[in-house]
């Protein structure tokens, strides 16, 4: 293997952990119930969501801009690759990386609500995981 395919696959798998522990995070923080901040768990699975898109594009050698836009960074995976999410969930979980960050910016955000976007994440996660190499993925 060469050393520019060993980079990518260290900076992919550096993704990838990051992505892990940011879906660790919301799902400890989901079994709070009510007490749970809910706008924290709702980032955590947005970050969690960008980060496994951001090492696909990484191993893919497709550069990307710091953004946090869920359906900018799908756009960005070729189309075979792409995991399936509806627009309402992109446009959803794009909303949690921003709104959530700042008071008042956001309604509250129900249990249920934060329970789907853990859902998302952990799908959006078995998807890309699916087809990342062995290397790639956290230890």
């Amino acid at each position: 293997m060469s050393d520019s395919s060993n980079e990518l696959l260290s900076v992919a798998r550096g993704w990838a952990e990051k992505a892990e522990n940011d879906l660790e995070n919301a799902t400890h923080t989901l079994k709070l119930g009510d007490e749970g901040p809910t706008d924290t768990i709702c980032f955590h699975a947005q970050q969690c969501v960008e980060k496994y898109l951001k090492a696909m594009l990484v191993l893919r050698g497709i550069e990307f801009r710091r953004i946090h836009d869920i359906s900018a960074l799908l756009g960005l995976v070729p189309e075979d690759l792409r995991p399936d999410l509806t627009i309402e969930e992109q446009e959803r979980l794009t909303d949690y990386a921003v709104t959530t960050r700042y008071p008042g910016d956001y309604d509250v955000i129900s249990l249920s609500e934060a329970q789907e976007a853990v859902d998302l994440a952990s799908r959006v996660r078995q998807h890309v995981c699916q087809r990342l190499p062995k290397l790639a993925l956290p230890g």
